[in-house]
């Protein structure tokens, strides 16, 4: 059988270098909207929501109905907009139930009350490796591949996958592995994972671009790209070597901007705080911790 090809548009944002994704049915015109960003001014304490709204422009222009909103991981660089467009579309919000963890690990990281939940119920759906659901017509699975995050999984839809932050372009290689929870070897296994079990023309999907050389920003390779040409895991590259080219780029790479910020939205779900006495929401940075 023909493996089913949805419509995928990417919308890049050069602030955080991050790629969301509108992946459509074109037979039924449903779609899911994948790592939507909620716009986020440090500088001011300002959230807005440009890039998400012009997804729902695109969503609107196209005739496409939202029948899934879906996170792969806790985001550590941008905040997640799944709570905004779930407020304006109604579609459910999920992510890996993985995410739990990550929840225990920051609630201790941030000293949260102790009623704080940390079972993942904010979102409407936690899948586990394995899991099936549909986007209009085409079938969905779901592959656990930590390693970055604790929490991280693969959308595999139809004949794209959807591998967050665990691959980059064939040119730039892959995800850092130092985050709390991180880990070099489980990248590895998780990476080895895709690029064995998907087919070779299976359309891959990054997180991120970080645009090496000043080229335009990419977000689309293929299994086999990156077999041949992914400097840091293609073929004949082994765990020992992988692990050690990743500590040490790790060791020479600042933590993301946003990261103390983003951690206690996304592990909520992309919610705000709740609002203290005076109805203004505040964030909480903790000192000397990464």
């Amino acid at each position: 059988m023909t493996t089913p090809q949805p419509d995928v548009t990417g919308f890049f944002d050069p602030k955080t270098f991050s790629v969301q994704y509108v992946v459509a049915d074109p037979a039924t015109r449903q779609c899911a909207i994948v790592d939507p960003v909620l716009n986020y001014d440090e500088k001011a304490g300002r959230t807005s929501s440009e890039h998400a709204d012009a997804i729902l422009q695109y969503v609107e222009e196209q005739g496409l109905s939202v029948q899934w909103i879906l996170d792969t991981h806790p985001h550590a660089d941008h905040f997640s907009a799944a709570g905004y467009l779930k407020e304006k579309t109604g579609a459910p919000i999920a992510i890996g139930e993985h995410v739990k963890d990550v929840q225990q690990l920051w609630k201790k990281l941030y000293n949260w009350p102790a009623e704080t939940p940390t079972d993942g119920r904010q979102w409407d759906r936690l899948f586990a490796d394995g899991d099936t659901f549909q986007v209009g017509e085409i079938p969905v699975r779901v592959m656990y591949s930590p390693g970055h995050t604790l929490a991280s999984i693969t959308y595999v839809i139809g004949d794209a996958a959807f591998v967050h932050d665990t691959l980059f372009q064939p040119d730039f290689g892959t995800a850092r592995a130092d985050f709390p929870g991180a880990d070099a070897h489980t990248l590895y296994a998780s990476i080895r994972r895709i690029l064995e079990e998907l087919p070779g023309e299976t359309r891959l999907f990054t997180g991120h671009d970080y645009m090496p050389g000043g080229r335009e920003p990419q977000w689309e390779s293929t299994v086999v790209q990156q077999r041949a040409n992914n400097p840091h895991v293609q073929d004949g590259i082994d765990e020992a070597s992988f692990v050690d080219t990743r500590k040490k780029r790790d060791a020479d790479l600042p933590m993301p901007a946003l990261i103390l910020h983003a951690l206690q939205v996304n592990t909520n779900a992309g919610q705000l705080p709740m609002p203290e006495d005076n109805g203004v929401s505040y964030l909480k940075i903790p000192l000397n911790q990464l």
